[in-house]
């Protein structure tokens, strides 16, 4: 079900972002299960161990929403590398994409839905690693 949300600027999009939402677009989650949750704790846990056991520093995050070509997204799990940890903070929206980006696919996952995030990753730049 997609529902849309009344239209407002980007920057207050940015400033206060509604819960569960793509710009311009109310979007339902559909399909997340315990395993999905399961596989995005696992993958955040071992990046985070890699970060500390490697002394690379930055940080990982679960699910934080960030700008890419004209909209926002929150990919599954996210990494930021010191330097723009320190540039952004504590941010409520990332201004750009995430240095590395994992999204958890599922075999409900319409395929032209994760090409599209998949091309709005790219285009921002951004590593990408799919996983299922």
């Amino acid at each position: 079900m997609l529902t849309t949300a009344p239209t407002m600027p980007l920057d207050a999009f940015l400033e206060r972002p509604p819960e569960h939402t793509e710009y311009g677009q109310l979007i339902e989650k559909k399909h997340l299960t315990a395993k999905t949750g399961r596989i995005q704790a696992k993958l955040a846990y071992y990046w985070r161990t890699h970060l500390l056991s490697s002394n690379q520093g930055g940080e990982g995050y679960v699910e934080p929403p960030c700008r890419t070509t004209g909209r926002v997204r929150c990919p599954d799990v996210a990494y930021l590398t010191p330097d723009l940890v320190a540039q952004h903070g504590d941010f409520k929206v990332l201004p750009q994409s995430f240095s590395l980006i994992a999204e958890v696919i599922s075999p409900t996952d319409e395929a032209e839905e994760v090409f599209t995030k998949v091309r709005e990753y790219l285009t921002s730049q951004v590593m990408l690693r799919l996983g299922q």
